[in-house]
């Protein structure tokens, strides 16, 4: 059966440990391996904008001796003139893994329901798999390990960080403290998945609206941006009801000292975070940008031997 990775838990905790030290040595030996050799390519379809995703999957895919190519569904025929599931069967016939940012996730589970190549989750409205292996390579590069640590996410949790955070670092041992205003906290689903999985590794899971009360003693404090794409009418609103959340100095000191501050990018000084937080000593987010390019070249070298 074909390997997909559509959301965090499509891999075992052992795959992503896996996954996580072997985008630690291809980031030491950067063109050692070449799955994609011949060459063969991979469609990277765009729904959304991108500069990350675009970047270190093109990137990647070159890296591991294949040819990316990038199709922007603005200009295909995909979902109006042909269907999800035909597009696939075209696909599978020429390319060797499908990536797809896109919006609802009904769309990846077709894509890859009608697909006999690997289908990955570049970004859903329900999850970011790809930016938590990114995220979780970055954790054990600062700590040496995962298993033990807190994290702390701050903010919007309704949404597919949110659920990411929860389900990818219990996966990796951490216990997970969400502070979220009210409104905007996790799905309660995601929350249950979460909670079993830490159970296996004596973590914890909370949930809270007190932003200080999730933040401390923990190793990690990682937010995203309160107004994601297509929310832009809400803007005023959520700043309103955002409003204590900002991860400042103040908050990063309810943190251990040795703390580092994670965010996926865009960011939005003054807003979600400080500029005095974003861009100080515990920010370590150009490294944990650049380990999207080593994740995933991890992920899909893996994917290519596993199918």
């Amino acid at each position: 059966m074909t390997r997909h990775f559509l959301k965090d838990d499509d891999i075992s905790p052992a795959e992503q440990a896996l996954l996580i030290d072997r985008a630690i040595a291809m980031k030491a030996n950067r063109f050692s391996e070449k799955p994609f050799s011949g060459p063969q390519t991979v469609a990277v379809i765009f729904d959304k904008t991108s500069t990350r995703t675009r970047v270190s999957f093109a990137v990647g895919v070159a890296d591991l001796g294949g040819v990316p190519l990038i199709i922007d569904t603005g200009v295909s025929q995909l979902g109006k003139k042909e269907s999800v599931a035909d597009t696939a069967r075209v696909l599978e016939r020429q390319v060797a893994q499908i990536v797809w940012r896109t919006y609802a996730q009904s769309g990846l589970d077709q894509m890859a329901a009608n697909s006999s190549v690997p289908v990955i989750n570049a970004l859903s409205d329900s999850w970011h798999p790809c930016q938590l292996l990114a995220d979780l390579v970055t954790i054990k590069e600062n700590f040496g390990k995962t298993a033990g640590l807190k994290i702390a996410y701050i903010g919007d949790a309704a949404n597919n960080m949110g659920n990411s955070y929860l389900v990818a670092c219990a996966m990796a041992g951490m216990s997970v403290s969400v502070a979220a205003p009210k409104g905007y906290e996790p799905d309660p689903e995601v929350v249950a998945r979460a909670k079993q999985i830490a159970a296996d590794f004596n973590a914890e899971i909370v949930v809270t609206s007190d932003p200080q009360l999730a933040a401390a003693s923990a190793d990690v404090v990682v937010t995203d941006t309160w107004i994601s794409m297509g929310m832009e009418s809400e803007a005023k609103q959520r700043e309103q009801d955002f409003a204590g959340f900002t991860v400042d100095q103040e908050l990063m000191e309810a943190a251990n000292s040795e703390a580092i501050f994670l965010h996926c990018l865009p960011a939005y000084r003054g807003f979600e975070v400080s500029a005095e937080v974003i861009d100080g000593p515990q920010s370590v987010i150009w490294q944990e940008a650049e380990n999207r390019l080593h994740a995933q070249k991890a992920l899909m070298a893996w994917l290519a031997e596993q199918n």
